[in-house]
């Protein structure tokens, strides 16, 4: 069972509480690179790494050695729409995570010194992405498909936009923004509700809340689209994709089951048997999708020969075909189902995935489903809810698809 509290400045909290001797926390916070204007492109990726660099009460290696020194593991992530920060540490050594989080997003003074360094490291990983197609290929699809849109955003910016940044601006954003209301504070680990609400109170319920500037009323639109791009690489690497359901839509548990079946991680998905195994066109294949909190996105990636991309993406949109015109037989629904249920409850039993799916669920939905109630949900997914979740997406006039080869 998961215990929530929220405070009086609008924070929210939850816990899910077991023995361990490792206990993991974090922060999860309402902002990300969707949230940006202007050139500003970058600056919640930017502000992520930033954190750990100076705040009122420590240096950079004060922060550094928070955590570190005691075993335990400091990190963070930007996301289109969240930023997280989070630490895995002895149970003994919660309060010491919780008083960090708050200080250092509350209290960073982003020092030039120090800010001019990460810079570098910014662009340097900006560098590294561009050397990698299989990764680069994501973002430049979502900069097609939601062109002129703030969820089209690479989350680590433009070289250029990195370049601007100053502490003034960079602080400026952060206070614009992170606020009590729209962060919650998730743990995972031996600790009692009592004993976490009194750190929260101690160390979160000093700061007022004040509106936010974050605006997202304008819903993006999703460009069908076709792009062939000249790369020297030695293989071809496609993505096609499409619209999805949104992360409250009433579909959302089915189109989860359908890309599973799809693309998920097992060996026995649709595509890799397809494709992989039955030709060996490709080492990888893979669908994702991927919930927003007005619109969704699907797509499938695959490396494959040179040679043999045009039959490799004839084999994919007939996979896409066969679920919109051949309903699952009831075997192969509970096999589907069966399956799913089974990868949730193994990635639930990981102390750092569960924090971070009930911190990220509490932020979006105000409640957590339990793994018993989203078991249930799945097994009401009938084969002609997929057939239909099917039929309304996957149309291939509604598709966008990008492709790096020579």
């Amino acid at each position: 069972m998961y215990q929530y509290h929220t405070l009086y400045n609008g924070l929210k909290v939850i816990l899910s509480q077991h023995p361990s001797r490792v206990t993991y926390s974090g922060v999860y916070i309402n902002v990300g690179s969707r949230d940006e204007r202007g050139h500003d492109e970058g600056m919640a990726h930017f502000i992520e790494h930033s954190l750990f660099k100076g705040t009122e009460h420590r240096h950079a290696h004060h922060i550094q050695n928070r955590i570190d020194g005691v075993g335990g593991e400091l990190n963070a992530f930007t996301t289109k729409e969240e930023t997280c920060v989070y630490a895995s540490s002895l149970s003994e050594h919660l309060e010491r995570c919780l008083e960090l989080f708050a200080d250092i997003l509350f209290h960073s003074t982003f020092p030039l010194k120090e800010i001019e360094k990460e810079k570098d490291v910014v662009l340097e990983e900006i560098n590294s992405y561009s050397d990698s197609p299989a990764e680069l290929i994501y973002d430049q699809y979502e900069e097609l498909a939601y062109e002129g849109h703030p969820l089209a955003h690479n989350i680590l910016g433009t070289r250029r936009d990195v370049k601007r940044f100053t502490p003034e601006r960079l602080r400026h954003f952060l206070h614009s923004n992170y606020r009590p209301s729209r962060m919650v504070v998730t743990v995972a680990g031996d600790v009692t509700m009592e004993r976490l609400l009194h750190l929260c109170e101690k160390y979160f319920g000093q700061y007022e809340n004040t509106p936010a500037t974050v605006d997202r009323s304008t819903r993006p639109t999703f460009h069908p689209f076709e792009r062939h791009i000249n790369r020297h690489t030695h293989q071809a690497h496609l993505l096609i994709g499409c619209e999805a359901p949104d992360i409250y839509h009433s579909d959302k548990t089915a189109f989860s089951l359908l890309n599973n079946i799809l693309g998920g991680p097992a060996m026995n998905s649709r595509l890799n048997v397809a494709v992989r195994e039955h030709y060996g066109f490709c080492y990888n294949i893979e669908s994702q999708y991927v919930p927003f909190s007005d619109t969704g996105l699907f797509y499938i990636y695959a490396g494959v020969d040179l040679d043999a991309q045009e039959r490799a993406r004839r084999i994919i949109l007939d996979e896409l075909r066969r679920l919109c015109d051949t309903p699952l037989t009831p075997a192969q629904l509970r096999s589907a189902q069966r399956q799913l249920s089974g990868q949730m409850a193994i990635n639930d039993d990981y102390g750092l995935n569960e924090m971070q799916s009930i911190g990220k669920a509490y932020l979006c939905y105000d409640h957590v489903h339990t793994l018993e109630e989203m078991k249930a949900d799945l097994l009401a997914v009938t084969a002609d809810d997929l057939q239909r979740v099917a039929q309304n997406h996957f149309d291939p006039e509604r598709f966008g698809t990008l492709i790096y080869g020579n």
